[in-house]
């Protein structure tokens, strides 16, 4: 048995019952067969070898990942440019992985190869995923579609879509796949709001990577931790003053990539106003607000996607200001 650093290339027909349906037994044999024939050819093209080619699903591995992306996407190519019987449109879903197998007896084994075909589960006809380890390796354009579980695998996926021309865009969200949520840390002085908000942001698939009670710790949480969001109180010590919101500048300064949600347990214009200046990826809401789960888990996900989101109250402040 022999270890190998490869790239993996699993391909799968989509709606392949439909086109049963659609062309009858005899009929789907013959663009099963045409579609492998696309999808071996590219494979061979491009410098890989197909292992495994049977029924709608097809296994191949390069030694070169840019080799690898460049089957995929002559084959992609191929059959969307292949006249198919009755107008159909026969799709194929892609993914990409690079790890090391073993190979033993011809055939090869190992967790990379699983997590190459789970990848490639995840996708729609006509797309091809990569895993990160591939998007790391190859100079093609791809497009982040972020952290996901996906079905057997314990540590979550970074996957992204190659995009080129000739290739379709836009997907439905990927199939069988969890998104990460997002990572916040909390920063309250109360242990009971804190657990609270804690609770509220769980129940909307988040995970909270830390708690503070004082901005000096929420700042080296947040350097560790690296959230998407930080969600932290105005008022906090040692001087209840505006230390959550100097935090909160502080962090977006040496931070950019974690947004920060200030919460107040009232309308504080003023404070308001210059947070609203430090740019995107801020927002300022009254306490109240987190007891409306949806509005609450909106406001964090848009702040950590770079929008400002500031409570309805302090419209008429802004428009005065």
């Amino acid at each position: 048995m022999t270890t190998k650093d490869l790239t993996f290339l699993f391909t799968d027909v989509e709606g392949s019952t439909g086109l049963v349906c659609a062309l009858g037994n005899d009929r789907f044999a013959d663009v099963l067969a045409v579609s492998r024939t696309l999808v071996c050819d590219a494979v061979a093209r491009a410098g890989g070898r197909v292992l495994e080619a049977r029924a709608d699903e097809s296994f191949a591995a390069f030694d070169d990942p840019e080799d690898a992306v460049a089957g995929a996407l002559a084959a992609q190519r191929a059959l969307a440019a292949h006249a198919w019987p009755d107008g159909l449109d026969v799709r194929v879903r892609m993914g990409l992985h690079t790890g090391v197998a073993w190979e033993d007896d011809g055939h090869l084994v190992g967790l990379d190869v699983h997590r190459a075909s789970r990848i490639a589960d995840a996708g729609h006809g006509g797309q091809v995923l990569l895993s990160a380890d591939t998007a790391a390796l190859v100079g093609a354009a791809v497009r982040d579609l972020g952290e996901h579980a996906l079905p057997g695998l314990e540590a979550y996926e970074r996957i992204f879509q190659l995009e080129a021309p000739g290739l379709q865009a836009e997907f439905p969200c990927l199939r069988g796949a969890v998104p990460r949520g997002l990572r916040v840390s909390l920063a309250d002085d109360s242990v009971l709001v804190r657990e609270g908000i804690a609770r509220v942001l769980v129940d909307a698939r988040m995970e909270i990577a830390s708690q503070a009670g004082t901005a000096e710790q929420l700042l080296i949480d947040v350097e560790v931790n690296r959230p998407d969001v930080a969600v932290v109180d105005l008022r906090m010590p040692p001087g209840c003053g505006d230390e959550g919101l100097r935090a909160a500048k502080e962090i977006r300064r040496r931070f950019p990539e974690t947004g920060v949600l200030l919460l107040s347990q009232s309308l504080e214009p003023a404070y308001a106003a210059e947070l609203r200046e430090v740019g995107g990826g801020v927002g300022y809401l009254l306490k109240d607000r987190v007891a409306d789960l949806d509005q609450f888990a909106d406001a964090v996900h848009r702040i950590s996607e770079g929008e400002q989101v500031f409570d309805a109250a302090l419209a008429p402040s802004f428009a005065s200001a």
